[in-house]
Order: C-alpha cells, then structure tokens, then sequence
C-alpha cells in the first residue's frame, strides 16, 4: 500500500494536481493538510470518480484537512482528544487540523496539521507545544491499548527537528520550528513509539519538504523539513521504500511542500 502526505495551500486550487499526483504515483492512501475550505465548498467528485473515498474537515477559509483513500475509509474522527481550542481564553474553537481514518489493511492514519507557533512570545507558540503533547498523548494512549497497532501520524508539524532540517540554522535565530521547546515537543511524539520512516533512506543535510514562495527559496534550494511519516512499530517494520516528490514543488501554481510518500507491506 501506498501512502502520501502533501500539505496542497488550498485544495480548490489544486485539484487537478492532486488527481494527476494519485494517478502518477499510483498512491492509495493521501493525506491533505491545509485544505482551506469547508467539506461543502469542494467538488469531491473527481476523485470519487478516480476511486477514491474521501473524508474532509475543514470550519472555514484556514487550516483544513482531509484523507483521500482507495483502500477503504471507515472509524472517521475529526478531533484528537484533549487537543486545546484557539485562542484558549474560553471564546476559541477546536481547529480544523487533524482528521483520522482506518485504511487498508488496519492501518490508523491521522492527518495532522500542526499549529505554526507564529512567534516565540505569541499565544500560538504555546498553543502549538500543548496541541503537540495531546497529540502524543494519543499516539501512547493507542500504543498502550495495542503494541502492535498499526498508527501513522503523517503531516505538516511545523517543526525542524534537527539543524539540518533548515538550510541556515543562523536565519531562524529566535524564530519558531526549530527552538528546543519545539523540537522536544516532536521527540516526545517519536519516544510515545513514532519513528520517522523517512529519513533513513533520505538523510540530510539539503533534503526539505518546504521552501517558501518568497526570496526563490525554492531555485536557491533554501528549504526546511517540516512535513513527515511517524510510524508506529507495525508501521515501521512494513516499510519497504520512501521518498520526497519534489519536482511538484515545480511549476505553476505549485504548492509551497513536497508530497511525502511511503510504501507499506503488512
């Protein structure tokens, strides 16, 4: 089976990019983020048409999330539990960034869209290292039900987890994604039991999934890697290849990140 993550900045806009992406690639299972629309303003029907079951959340013109499925889609959720609201003053809502889905053969498949932190001293920043910790409350919670379940936690998490990970680690000095909060809020996901099943055949430095549509961050190669496969232990031992599809970050009318894809034999 094969999955892919791809944070597309608007699937109304993209969507003939998506189903000439799946046709491709031959991708079973896509995880969408940042979809920037209510399930009532897209026009599923292509891909429905192509195969494809699809569920989508999404509360208005931001964030956005959506599993598109070719290997069955059932057990819906659109929330993490303990996920905090935003703002958390009691006046927020819970956003629309994550959506999970049982595919294929059991396989648990979250599509995370992780809060951006905005600035260190901003309110989001530490929304997003308690959106992070529900996250992996829920990754141990579904380890400790059943070791051997098969869980993937795929998405944007705006995070850098290591200096590689960015091509000028002097350029984000006192920026978000790659602080020390930041980056043991993402270990704590990896040490619940969730491996990056990505990196090991794609080692940095100089391998991103982002590059910023300002300053030709793209042709100068000045990206970060932000978006990534955390498997579970079942998922990591059914792993049989990866790989960064950077050539859709070409072209007009491209997104600003790169589909993250991974084979699986269970």
């Amino acid at each position: 089976m094969r999955i892919a993550t791809w944070n597309i900045n608007s699937l109304r806009a993209r969507m003939d990019r998506v189903l000439d992406f799946l046709q491709r690639h031959e991708v079973d299972v896509l995880a969408l983020q940042e979809t920037k629309a209510k399930p009532e303003q897209l026009d599923l029907t292509a891909f429905e048409a192509a195969g494809y079951e699809v569920a989508a959340h999404g509360l208005n013109q931001w964030n956005g999330v959506a599993l598109l499925s070719r290997a069955g889609l059932s057990d819906v959720r659109t929330e993490l539990p303990a996920v905090p609201s935003f703002p958390e003053d009691g006046t927020g809502v819970i956003e629309a960034r994550a959506l999970g889905g049982v595919v294929g053969e059991g396989l648990r498949i979250w599509s995370l869209y992780v809060p951006n932190g905005r600035e260190i001293d901003h309110p989001h920043y530490a929304y997003k290292l308690r959106w992070l910790e529900a996250l992996r409350a829920e990754g141990a919670r579904e380890l400790a039900a059943d070791a051997d379940a098969r869980v993937a936690l795929v998405g944007d998490f705006n995070v850098a987890p290591l200096d590689e990970d960015v091509w000028d680690m002097e350029a984000f000095e006192g920026k978000t994604h790659v602080t020390e909060p930041e980056r043991a809020a993402f270990r704590s996901v990896v040490d619940a039991g969730f491996a990056d099943v990505v990196r090991g055949d794609h080692p940095g430095p100089g391998v991103f999934t982002y590059w910023d549509y300002q300053k030709l961050r793209f042709p100068k190669r000045e990206g970060m890697r932000i978006d990534f496969v955390l498997g579970s232990p079942a998922v990591q031992s059914a792993v049989t290849g990866s790989f960064i599809d950077r050539e859709e970050r070409k072209g007009k009318g491209a997104s600003d990140h790169a589909p993250v894809v991974v084979d699986l034999t269970f």
